[in-house]
């Protein structure tokens, strides 16, 4: 987790290069905190050190953010939304991260390959 901030900065300082909007800048920060977080907080079993990929790539005004990990494999997309008319007492507990993922991005894709997850997020800009 000591990395995210790192992160954030890498983040911000892209952003101001390819002139996003400061919404879009907070939607990514917020996007990529959450999904970070759940890596690693929840796809390793070990005390190991692992490397998480992030790719940012921009093709005209589609942004694409890769993030790739070597932990246990998990398909976000396969949560099923959380009752959100429901009260945070009657709710589950947990899947307000990724539901929020899904609503701030576009699309959000997963594959398991090569023993990696790799989660794709657009953004149309």
């Amino acid at each position: 987790m000591e990395e995210l901030d790192r992160i954030v900065a890498w983040i911000d300082q892209l952003a101001e290069q390819w002139c996003f909007k400061p919404a879009i800048v907070f939607n990514l920060n917020l996007v990529l905190e959450e999904a970070f977080s759940n890596i690693v907080n929840y796809a390793y079993t070990d005390q190991n050190r692992h490397q998480i990929e992030l790719v940012l790539e921009q093709d005209d005004d589609v942004l694409t953010m890769k993030i790739i990990d070597d932990g246990t494999a998990y398909d976000p997309t396969q949560n099923e939304d959380p009752d959100t008319t429901l009260s945070a007492e009657e709710r589950a507990i947990g899947g307000l991260g990724i539901f929020f993922i899904k609503q701030m991005m576009d699309t959000v894709d997963y594959e398991r390959v090569e023993n990696k997850n790799k989660l794709s997020l657009t953004k149309k800009l």
